[in-house]
């Protein structure tokens, strides 16, 4: 079989080109440990109400751990439970979130948080909160008809004012 010379430049060209992007996502996946987010975490989602600590959402106080500061968030049918959080400024907070329906989204506007809560999964993410304001959070996952409604709020405070 004969191949023309630009065909095989081509060919050298597309494999060389497969090569290299293995290679780059090797070296990020194995040397630099980046890794997507695993579901280790499962949890009864019909039981949700009944599980600590998603019996009682909201923002706690945390002593001895890499964060200052844990938000319990339960999504459900358009809405997010607690509505609104009133965050320190600079401090580390760790968001455990699931949900108890459908796969609802939860993005915060501003920010690089984005999960998807998927029932009977638990997401963990560890961020800080450097910046005063207000911080929409919505579903950007559709998840009905009243998808639109779905947000909650994080005001993120300066305590010494």
């Amino acid at each position: 079989m004969h191949l023309h010379r630009y065909e095989k430049w081509w060919l050298t060209f597309g494999i060389g080109s497969l090569v290299l992007f293995l290679v780059i996502v090797g070296i990020s996946a194995f040397h630099q440990g980046h890794q997507p987010p695993s579901s280790v975490k499962t949890i009864n989602y019909e039981q949700i109400d009944k599980v600590a600590p998603f019996n009682e959402p909201g923002l706690r106080k945390v002593e001895g751990k890499d964060w200052d500061y844990e938000l319990v968030v339960v999504a459900s049918a358009f809405m997010y439970m607690p509505t609104e959080v009133e965050i320190p400024v600079g401090s580390t907070v760790k968001i455990i979130a699931t949900t108890k329906d459908v796969v609802h989204g939860y993005g915060v506007a501003g920010t690089n948080i984005n999960m998807m809560l998927e029932p009977g999964y638990v997401n963990e993410y560890v961020t800080t909160m450097d910046k005063t304001g207000e911080y929409l959070v919505v579903c950007n996952e559709y998840c009905g008809t009243g998808h639109h409604t779905m947000k909650m709020m994080y005001k993120v405070v300066d305590i010494n004012e």
